[in-house]
């Protein structure tokens, strides 16, 4: 099995995952060679082109020197891991001809963007963006097709608008969805720290006997 240490080592800081075709910048720093294009890309407009690790600064859009020894050590490395083991990413739904990383998913239009496409996304309110994810589709409701968005508290579920005005929770205690994430964040982070201290007074009172 691969080591852990290894695989750490091995992903590219852009997209977090472990080095496609890896490039090497001036200063050093490695990339994917797909995402250090697209990130050099967003800053064809400012004309000031700058690593993503360290921010070393290029006075012209840098070169990009493929890495032979990195990439035969991701080559080595990728035979070494089981299929479990191994990292997928979700795909831009966009990019048909070849597959390139999706950066946000769009729950509104059930779809994947990367960097280019998520830049002429609408940017409408009913667009909610969320990480990236393959199940969309749990994201709605089951009954209205609407993006989840309250949180009914006498029922404990998560709902759409549509839920709450004429669905069978109308009338019932709701709230933003992020809101009610945020408070039971802190309850359960209180509750963790009670029973820190409970524990800490047990093995307190065990030492004195």
């Amino acid at each position: 099995m691969a080591s852990a240490d290894l695989r750490d080592e091995l992903l590219c800081s852009i997209c977090l995952r472990t080095y496609t075709d890896p490039v090497m910048l001036r200063c050093g720093h490695n990339f994917c060679r797909m995402c250090i294009d697209q990130a050099l890309d967003t800053q064809d407009e400012s004309g000031v082109y700058s690593c993503p690790d360290c921010r070393e600064e290029f006075r012209k859009r840098p070169a990009l020197m493929r890495n032979f020894a990195l990439c035969n050590i991701v080559k080595n490395f990728r035979h070494t891991e089981s299929p479990q083991e191994e990292i997928t990413w979700i795909c831009c739904t966009y990019c048909v001809d070849s597959p390139v990383p999706a950066v946000r998913s769009c729950l509104h239009c059930e779809a994947s963007l990367c960097d280019k496409h998520l830049r002429s996304h609408s940017k409408s309110p009913e667009h909610v963006l969320s990480d990236p994810s393959t199940s969309l589709e749990k994201r709605k409701c089951s009954v209205h097709k609407k993006i989840l968005e309250y949180y009914c508290a006498e029922d404990a579920a998560c709902i759409c608008v549509s839920c709450s005005l004429v669905g069978e929770h109308r009338g019932h205690q709701v709230e933003l969805l992020d809101e009610a994430s945020e408070k039971r964040k802190k309850k359960l982070s209180i509750n963790l720290q009670k029973l820190i201290t409970q524990r800490e007074e047990t093995k307190e009172r065990v030492r004195s006997l």
